[in-house]
């Protein structure tokens, strides 16, 4: 008579990964959400297979977030929160080695479009909790957990859809985690550094327009908006903004200095980045505001000088630094540009102490004895804006444990896109540690 093995979060992770890469929820950012429903329903149904009685909320057709809340021991005290994203940004088959909604585990991974980016953390969070309630374990206070559309072009069909409609669902939540925090940074054999978000830059994407005076392409135009407009881009393109240390930033280095042994000096940056190897390009810009343009129009015959010409600016500010960075724009484009905004998210920052703090890095340690904790910016944005309004307190810490040489964060909307499995098993025994911590 053979042995029946337990089913576990460890066991059943990474085919819960791959169910939720398997559906294509990709999100074009045209309101469309095309598999977000099925997602959210799948989502359900592995919370109600336990009793629970989970919510799904569709803010437009298709665009579906679940979400459901956990009775704790101590109903008394505050809740936390614990969300994820199912939307993912689209994938080029063409591209990749694997098809990138196959889920295919291969070289010890998890392959596909929502990898690390956040099917990961939704399968740790949905494989946990499968596990409490299959063990009756309560969590220490109420869990509410969020599994949420849209985030990918701005959250407004799911996280800022129920803060804005629903809040309710979030009564008594004084604290939060979610994306893009919790993975390792190998520095060498005696430490290794899990980097939590404590802070995201704020979001200006932006429409520059110039007018001029329209003619025919044969005569001189002293007035050409073309030619304005492309100039003060240019001049955008190659500007760089001055060197700002957030105390967060501040934070992150002297962790890595006291880590390395050495002083990394803040003024510096170029050695400090060089030893951070493949997450300096997630360090490299909190270091200062940022604005891209990224897209370009005007005219529609060679022969015809047009009136009017637009581009589009990808702007990111810090914590602290919105008013400047808008005042630096403005110079540096010039007073024949008229600039407008097209969606706006603040900068979050939050300091790196306190209880919830204490059980990440308990929860770590004890599964890592070199493990720790540090705080970080995001350069970009999470869910945690919306979230924010609130009042709730917000971590990105999504733990994973990863081998030094994968370069994690050219994962996210990255070709290859893989998680070890190793990680996520790594990742579930933190989060149910932390859990009982919390």
């Amino acid at each position: 008579m053979g042995t029946e093995h337990r089913v576990t979060a460890e066991s059943e992770v990474a085919e819960i990964c791959r169910d939720l890469i398997r559906i294509d929820t990709s999100n074009y950012g045209d309101g469309s959400g095309p598999g977000e429903r099925k997602a959210a329903e799948y989502v359900a149904e592995q919370l109600a297979e336990f009793g629970l009685e989970p919510q799904i909320f569709e803010s437009a057709k298709g665009r579906a977030s679940t979400v459901v809340r956990i009775e704790g021991e101590d109903r008394s005290r505050p809740g936390l929160l614990i969300h994820g994203h199912t939307d993912v940004v689209p994938a080029n088959a063409d591209d990749w080695t694997v098809h990138p909604f196959s889920g295919e585990i291969t070289d010890g991974c998890v392959w596909g479009r929502g990898a690390v980016d956040m099917k990961d953390m939704d399968a740790m969070t949905l494989a946990v909790v499968r596990d409490r309630l299959r063990t009756g374990r309560k969590p220490p206070r109420d869990l509410v957990l969020a599994f949420l559309a849209d985030e990918e072009a701005g959250g407004t069909y799911g996280a800022r859809f129920l803060v804005d409609r629903h809040p309710e669902l979030f009564e008594g939540v004084t604290e939060a985690i979610g994306e893009v925090g919790g993975f390792s940074f190998t520095v060498n054999d005696q430490a290794r550094l899990y980097l939590v978000e404590t802070a995201e830059k704020g979001m200006h994407w932006m429409r520059l327009t110039v007018e001029g005076r329209a003619g025919h392409g044969s005569m001189e135009n002293d007035d050409n908006a073309i030619t304005e407009l492309c100039e003060a881009v240019a001049r955008l393109g190659r500007h760089q903004f001055p060197l700002r240390i957030t105390k967060t930033v501040r934070a992150f280095l002297d962790e890595l200095s006291d880590a390395l042994g050495v002083r990394l000096d803040p003024e510096d940056m170029d050695e400090t980045l060089r030893v951070l190897g493949g997450i300096a390009k997630m360090i490299g810009t909190t270091l200062r505001n940022t604005a891209q343009p990224t897209m370009l129009g005007a005219g529609y015959k060679v022969n015809v000088i047009p009136g009017q010409a637009t581009a589009h600016v990808d702007g990111r500010f810090l914590p602290g630094y919105e008013e400047e960075f808008l005042a630096e724009l403005d110079s540096v484009l010039g007073p024949r540009v008229k600039r407008e905004s097209l969606h706006y998210d603040k900068a979050l920052e939050t300091s790196f102490d306190g209880a919830l703090v204490e059980a990440m890095q308990t929860a770590l340690r004890a599964e890592d004895p070199i493990a720790r904790a540090v705080p970080y910016c995001l350069s970009g944005g999470t869910d945690a804006k919306s979230f924010q309004d609130l009042g709730i307190r917000c971590f990105g810490f999504a733990p994973l444990q990863l081998p030094p040489d994968l370069d994690f964060a050219g994962m996210f909307h990255g070709v290859d896109e893989r998680v070890p499995v190793d990680g996520l098993k790594f990742g579930v025994r933190v989060l149910d540690r932390f859990i009982d911590l919390a």
